[in-house]
């Protein structure tokens, strides 16, 4: 693709040049040909190249060569001094203004590019600034919050916006000059306007406030037994119910009786009642009483709940005797119990 190269009047703040610069090519077409007859007043020969590019270039020079890109409609205040009415097209008629966007051609090429260069006259220009200054930047401001660099950030998009409608230039193909009236001013055709408008209100920006900032929130270190806090962590974690002391080996019951006299032996175990020591009768596997003999004695099935033996952590205190047989634990006593099941 060819460098889109431009005269030196397209640049930003450059003012508009004597002449137009106008390049064709070796042939001209036949739309541009009709297009200079129409809207010369005085019949000149358009016989060749020469003569085509010297009558178009006269033309576009002229200081009435005025092109109308595009209308916007504007408000006349920020929003919180327009006037509200019931009646919009009243809203409309005192709260709105019309500002036509306005340019010149600065160049023409029919070689390379087949396009045609417009740039904003210094009337749109200063128009549209005013606009931004006195309507656009005050309602961005105002409905956005404060911080610290507010006024600082308006400021500096208002100067931005300046540098960028001074170097807009709007190119179109060239065959927007079917629109060319006499005196070498006209209008853009085929929906061209809209996209000059479209173009124009991107430069309108919004005010980007910063992002919030994120508050790192500072937890404290865990305290460790170890750290100098270290007591008191331990007695705040600690448990509320107090854990009863480990019973020594040597207290539990043991399981062979100890070598004792088998007098003491007898008191010992002659203390514990009979009445205090019941048996459990013995939980029947099946559901029918089975017996294969005479010799063994079959019971049918417990129909009440018999208090179970004592646990040997109660007989703990205690030692045991040689003197444990049926007698101490009523085994001879099985026929008392079957008679009450």
């Amino acid at each position: 693709m060819p460098p889109q190269l431009l005269p030196a009047s397209a640049a930003a703040f450059a003012p508009r040049a004597s002449s137009v610069n106008v390049v064709l090519s070796s042939k001209v077409e036949p739309w541009l040909t009709q297009t200079l007859k129409r809207i010369n007043r005085i019949k000149r020969p358009l016989n060749s190249v020469p003569q085509h590019q010297r009558c178009l270039t006269e033309t576009l020079s002229s200081s009435t060569a005025i092109w109308t890109l595009t209308s916007l409609m504007l408000p006349k205040a920020p929003d919180s001094e327009l006037r509200k009415d019931p009646n919009p097209l009243i809203e409309a008629l005192f709260n709105y203004q019309l500002i036509h966007v306005e340019a010149y051609i600065v160049h023409v090429d029919m070689v390379s590019r087949n396009e045609v260069a417009y740039k904003l006259t210094p009337d749109s220009i200063e128009s549209l600034i005013e606009y931004h200054r006195d309507i656009h930047c005050v309602d961005i401001s105002a409905n956005t919050y404060n911080w610290s660099e507010k006024e600082v950030q308006v400021k500096k998009l208002h100067e931005e916006f300046i540098q960028a409608i001074n170097r807009f230039v709007y190119r179109t193909h060239v065959s927007a000059l079917e629109g060319l009236e006499e005196d070498g001013a006209g209008e853009l055709l085929c929906g061209k306007s809209d996209e000059v408008k479209n173009n124009i209100m991107g430069l309108f920006l919004p005010l980007l406030p910063p992002p919030p900032r994120i508050v790192d929130v500072i937890r404290p270190p865990p305290l460790l037994p170890s750290s100098p806090a270290g007591p008191n962590w331990w007695s705040q974690s600690s448990l509320s119910a107090p854990i009863s002391a480990p019973v020594d080996s040597w207290r539990i019951l043991p399981s062979s009786p100890t070598t004792t006299s088998s007098t003491d032996s007898h008191t010992l175990w002659a203390n514990i009642g009979l009445v205090d020591i019941q048996l459990p009768s013995p939980t029947p596997s099946f559901s029918q009483p089975y017996s294969t003999s005479g010799i063994y004695y079959s019971s049918p099935q417990v129909s009440a709940p018999i208090p179970s033996l004592p646990l040997p952590s109660m007989l703990a205190q205690q030692q045991c005797g040689v003197s444990v047989g049926y007698g101490g634990f009523g085994w001879d006593r099985y026929q008392e119990y079957a008679t009450t099941m």
